[in-house]
């Protein structure tokens, strides 16, 4: 029996052209808003960014057959994602205007399986430690009960940027 799934998503470059304009919050406010288009990798995934406050993100996946791996549970790399995207978002809730960040790395624990039946999922990023040029952040993996599904630790470079237009490389 096929399956079949259809997404759509906006273009990336409104959103990227907006990197370091305001302050990260509230460019990340203003993604959870609708006024900035969220990323699509948020389509490709189905997951969203559903709080977002200076140190904290969090984000939500109802997990679907789509995201299963052979053995028929959720791929690991849909795991990370989640966890890479509420750390690597709680650390830009704490950029001023002019700066951005990426991750240097992303350690990953994987605790309990999920399926379609644990339901709606949550991963919620925070700040453990932010420097001048480097930034530590933790995100956890919940499901509906707050039971602990997986862990990770990120360290994050941070960088002055320039806002771009959007649609250019440079």
């Amino acid at each position: 029996m096929t399956r079949s799934r259809t997404f759509e998503w906006q273009d990336p470059g409104i959103s990227a052209s907006a990197v370091g304009r305001d302050s990260g919050l509230d460019f990340l406010r203003s993604v959870l808003s609708g006024r900035l288009p969220a990323p699509p990798i948020a389509a490709t995934l189905g997951f969203t960014l559903d709080e977002v406050e200076s140190g904290r993100a969090v984000f939500v996946l109802e997990p679907g057959e789509e995201h299963y791996n052979p053995i028929g549970s959720v791929h690991g790399g849909v795991y990370a994602t989640l966890l890479d995207s509420a750390a690597g978002c709680a650390v830009q809730s704490v950029l001023a205007a002019g700066m951005g960040y990426t991750s240097l790395d992303l350690n990953v624990k994987f605790l309990r399986p999920v399926t379609v039946d644990t339901g709606k999922v949550r991963a919620v990023g925070t700040v453990l430690n932010h420097g001048r040029r480097t930034a530590l952040a933790q995100a956890e993996l919940f499901d509906s009960q707050d039971r602990l599904l997986a862990h990770a630790t990120s360290s994050c470079m941070l960088f002055p940027v320039s806002p771009r237009q959007a649609g250019t490389d440079s």
